[in-house]
């Protein structure tokens, strides 16, 4: 495994991430059993060819019957690459799609034609190449989420280092998460058609030691009036008046508590369930009718056009912060 890693790090992009060498490797096997097999196919279609190719009008080959050994093995042997494979394959994307527990959350929103990155204190800039603007700064061997929307139409972030992609849709959260394993800068791309300056639309990711990112992040602290996430979210709850049916200690109200919302199950009065992650969250603060969680009233108003999308990052942050 780490043989097929170093030959396919020879002519693919740099590897960021344990995820890219893992994937690099499965793809180099796709690649290496996909040239036996056309050897074996091919080749073995032209030595038959040409060995008993007819030599006269009267040459006929001896009549041969089948065997049941070599009919079962033929379709065995490429079952089994298929499961490996297969399973090779479902093992790296649980691993992309299973973020870790203590991951960094940094929020992303993609507009034409830049990307702008929110972090949990408050500090938020975009990355327009032609403004030479920030980039987004990431702890080395530290996990970390970019939970992302669109603030117009389809974008598409992509980390060639990394090998991860994702689309980024207007109205609800994506997500992509890794652990940089290398010092640097790592190109982003936009790899959704999203306008005429489509190809004016990448990033940058630098990935800094732990202790130089941490003297960088608590140098832009934000300011009493701002705050950070959670505390924009938690003057949002008590100005849009949520405060009024939802508590953040664990008490029932007219509405479900906050505490301990994120992450768990709920179950609606139409009996189905779903997990409360951000875009459920999203969903019950934009659209409160669309599911009613069992045993409670559909009482909540509309909140759609009256909160921005920041706004609604912000309540979701100040939810996920109440365990």
């Amino acid at each position: 495994m780490f043989g097929l890693s170093l030959l396919a790090n020879t002519f693919m992009p740099i590897q960021g991430t344990n995820e890219a060498s893992n994937l690099d490797a499965h793809y180099l096997f796709l690649l290496i059993s996909s040239l036996i097999s056309f050897i074996i196919l091919i080749g073995g279609m032209t030595y038959f060819i040409v060995k008993y190719k007819r030599k006269s009008a009267t040459d006929k080959t001896a009549y041969i019957t089948h065997n049941s050994f070599l009919e079962f093995l033929w379709s065995f042997i490429p079952f089994v690459i298929m499961m490996v494979i297969f399973y090779w394959g479902k093992v790296i994307y649980d691993d992309l799609r299973t973020v870790p527990e203590n991951a960094i959350e940094i929020q992303v929103t993609g507009r034409q034609w830049m990307w702008q990155f929110k972090y949990k204190n408050g500090y938020s800039f975009g990355t327009k190449p032609a403004e030479n603007s920030d980039v987004l700064r990431v702890p080395l061997n530290k996990p970390v989420k970019l939970i992302m929307t669109s603030g117009d139409v389809i974008h598409n972030f992509y980390i060639p280092g990394f090998r991860n992609k994702q689309d980024v849709v207007p109205g609800k959260y994506s997500f992509v998460w890794f652990k940089a394993t290398k010092l640097g800068d790592f190109q982003v791309f936009c790899t959704e058609y999203c306008g005429i300056e489509h190809s004016n639309m990448p990033a940058t990711i630098r990935v800094m030691p732990e202790a130089e990112y941490n003297a960088w992040y608590a140098a832009f602290v934000p300011p009493p009036s701002s705050g950070g996430l959670a505390d924009q979210g938690k003057e949002l709850y008590s100005s849009k008046g949520c405060v009024a049916c939802h508590s953040v200690d664990g008490k029932a109200g007219v509405g479900p508590t906050y505490k301990g919302l994120s992450g768990a199950k709920r179950e609606f009065a139409d009996g189905t369930s779903a997990i409360a992650d951000e875009n459920y969250l999203r969903e019950s603060i934009l659209l409160s009718g669309a599911k009613i969680v069992k045993g409670y009233p559909a009482a909540m108003p509309i909140y759609r056009g009256q909160l921005e999308d920041e706004e609604v990052s912000a309540l979701i942050d100040y939810i996920k912060s109440l365990k």
